[in-house]
């Protein structure tokens, strides 16, 4: 109900309606300050010196590839082939050309072009991917390029103002503004799938908008220093619904100079199977609950059982899944880390010297292989009872050899188990020749890399 409604201007000082011009009204809850405020923005809110920093250094970025498709006609005239692009943002992080954007952005790119903020176009270099992290480095021949400084993303606090940079729906050099929502968030995004195990998850959220084509782009701070890649979004209509997420820059850049480096990331291993503690298969409601510890393990050796929960790593609290394995990725095979943790409710310490992935690989010995299969480059093998334990599966076979041919060209490596072909399960070598010695088209085969990842491939026929 609208009562006694006037307009008043700046000369018209009268009270109207007995309402008196107190500066405070009373209540049962306590008094309510009503004085009028001036709100000014601070001086550190100044989003202009950070988008004149980074916009130059952001760059966009276009994957074409080409895919191949089967058909019946094709087994007579060859195979159809369809060329397909999509586009991506991306960060210059050195003045030397070297970029850095997601992995997904680059993935399966036959040729990459990178256009610069001076609308140049330039082909670029793929120097290495991690899909642990969805991370990639590219490289661009190019010199004396602007790029951004990397920041302490562990410094980021819930509340700060934080800018967006990149190209959405290919309008480039977008620059939106929000605040960091979450830290640590895990929203189960590269671990999709049971494709990947080793999927690292620990996103900065922010409600800075972003769409289709930023991926690969600057999280920034007011300072214009890079505190994070924005990788995805919460939506359920493809478009931003209120949510971002950036993997964090310390991640960032680590996983840049293992690229750089080595070609790929370094990545040390605990050796544990984990989930949140949260009060339900624990009675702690914080930290990271050990369900399961890989034999001859960093873990194992270091004394850590099942049903162990790891509350701090170094001087670091731990208290989700996503800070530890941040935490831990950080760090490369062979480093020592302090471990806190508890068990039956007493906090305990040791110490752990990071493993490689390859120290959990399941082997064999010579004198275990008799029978083999051998088909398009590759030589399989059946499996031991040691495997079946390790990988926790009935059956399957080993690729123990890989040369060129269908095989390799799927993407599989030496030490796959496969499980199923098609539909099929795998009981032994004989079962999985027949199989595969009745296929006439293209197949799927599924099954396990030797430290236990799922995953599946499509064999060309």
């Amino acid at each position: 109900m609208l009562i006694g409604v006037r307009l008043l201007d700046s000369s018209d000082n009268r009270n109207f309606n007995g309402l008196s011009d107190q500066s405070a009204v009373t209540t049962s809850l306590g008094d309510i300050n009503t004085a009028k405020k001036d709100y000014i923005i601070p001086d550190g809110i100044n989003f202009i010196k950070a988008s004149r920093s980074a916009v130059p250094a952001v760059v966009h970025i276009t994957n074409t590839s080409t895919a191949r498709r089967s058909s019946s006609w094709s087994r007579l005239f060859g195979r159809e082939r369809r060329t397909r692009q999509s586009t991506g943002s991306g960060v210059i992080i050195s003045q030397k050309g070297y970029i850095v954007t997601n992995y997904h952005v680059v993935e399966n790119a036959d040729e990459l072009e990178v256009r610069l903020d001076d609308n140049r176009r330039i082909e670029a270099e793929l120097i290495g991917v991690d899909q642990d992290t969805d991370l990639a480095l590219i490289k661009i021949d190019a010199d004396n390029l602007p790029f951004v400084d990397f920041g302490d993303s562990d410094r980021v606090d819930i509340g700060e103002w934080v800018l967006a940079v990149g190209n959405p729906f290919d309008l480039n050099n977008t620059v939106t503004a929000g605040i960091v929502s979450a830290k640590a968030r895990n929203i189960n995004l590269i671990q999709s799938g049971e494709r990947n195990n080793y999927g690292i998850e620990s996103f900065i959220q922010t409600d800075a908008v972003v769409n289709r084509g930023n991926s690969g782009g600057a999280l920034v701070n007011l300072d214009g220093e890079l505190i994070g890649i924005n990788t995805a979004i919460a939506t359920n209509t493809g478009t931003f619904n209120g949510y971002s997420f950036a993997v964090p820059s310390i991640l960032v850049k680590k996983v840049m100079d293992d690229l750089l480096e080595f070609g790929e990331v370094q990545r040390g291993l605990l050796g544990v199977t984990i989930r949140d503690a949260d009060g339900q298969a624990t009675n702690e409601l914080s930290g990271v609950l050990i369900s399961d510890v890989s034999p001859n393990g960093a873990a194992d050796q270091a004394g850590l059982r099942a049903g162990d929960v790891i509350v701090g790593i170094g001087e670091r609290t731990v208290r989700t899944t996503s800070e530890l394995q941040e935490l831990v990725a950080r760090r490369r095979p062979g480093d020592k880390i302090d471990v806190a943790f508890k068990r039956n409710g007493d906090k305990k310490n040791t110490a752990l010297t990071l493993i490689k992935k390859d120290d959990l690989v399941v082997t064999r010995t010579p004198e275990e292989i008799q029978l083999s299969y051998e088909i398009e480059g590759a030589k399989f093998v059946s499996i031991n009872d040691e495997i079946r334990k390790q990988l926790r599966i009935e059956g399957g076979v080993q690729l123990l050899e890989l040369a060129d041919g269908a095989w390799r060209e799927a993407g599989l490596k030496e030490g796959f188990v496969i499980t199923k072909v098609g539909d099929s399960d795998i009981d032994s070598l004989e079962e999985f020749q027949r199989l595969v010695d009745s296929k006439s088209r293209d197949f799927y085969v599924m099954g396990k890399t030797p430290d236990g990842e799922k995953d599946y491939f499509r064999i060309d026929w």
